[in-house]
């Protein structure tokens, strides 16, 4: 019997891998050679082609280390904790990952044709959310005392997390933004920049005036409001960059 985590890690590699073959011919690759590794053609940008591919081998490696060791199955968990009885499975707590590893596939597909930048963006969040889910599957299953289990997953990814999310959020809505006010008019721009401000104050107060509410509702909240400012960079980047003029001087003499 196939265990589950086998499954997951499975299905990551071959999509991944298949990801990895589409990069290559999106970006130059020909014939067989993204799927040869280059043996029978090009594979198109290696850089990116490269860190696909092996992350394919590396999730298909895991997913058979996993099998070996009957990942999951809670009949092998009893032979070997030398119990009698199988242990029972406690119901995973909600998790707001997936949609977080949904909008990294997206970011990931849009890169394919819009740019290295929005690929490896998005390469970057996926390895985001394997981290974090990991991490909270295994604190879930590290005591029976839910609030205990919190407790552990905080103290060990909090201290990484805000320093991380910080500098991402940041570069984010710089990227974002400087694509958009490249592509507005003059005037545009000052309106943008006012519209932005003033969402983010809103945003602000309203997770100010509500302290107690859930965790899950301002995930969600922020993901939203990445993906729309994701979008808006995205849309300014194809639009590309407006005309500036430079005052030019006269010669003298003429």
């Amino acid at each position: 019997m196939i265990t589950t985590g086998t499954k997951w890690f499975f299905g990551l590699g071959i999509v991944t891998l298949a990801l990895a073959a589409a990069y290559g011919w999106t970006t130059g690759g020909n014939g067989l050679g993204p799927v040869t590794v280059g043996y029978k053609g090009g594979i198109g940008d290696h850089f990116g082609y490269g860190i696909l591919l092996v992350a394919g081998i590396i999730s298909l490696a895991q997913g058979l280390v996993l099998a070996a060791w009957r990942d999951a199955d809670p009949q092998a968990q009893a032979q070997v904790a030398s119990l009698d009885a199988v242990p029972v499975l406690r119901p995973a707590a909600a998790s707001y990952w997936p949609a977080v590893a949904a909008f990294g596939a997206g970011l990931v597909a849009v890169g394919l044709v819009a740019g290295p930048p929005l690929f490896i963006a998005g390469l970057v969040l996926l390895g985001i959310v394997v981290v974090e889910w990991t991490v909270q599957t295994w604190a879930d299953n590290a005591t029976g005392d839910p609030a205990t289990n919190r407790r552990i997953r905080n103290r060990l990814m909090n201290p990484i997390e805000f320093p991380v999310a910080g500098v991402l959020g940041a570069a984010l809505v710089v990227l974002s933004f400087s694509r958009l006010f490249l592509t507005a008019s003059k005037d545009g721009s000052v309106i943008a920049a006012m519209v932005a401000g003033t969402i983010v104050l809103v945003v602000g107060w309203f997770l100010a005036a509500r302290p107690r509410l859930s965790s899950n509702v301002v995930v969600g909240l922020l993901l939203a409001l990445a993906v729309i400012v994701i979008g808006v960079g995205v849309g300014s980047a194809v639009n590309g960059e407006r005309s500036f003029h430079e005052a030019g001087t006269e010669e003298e003499g003429q």
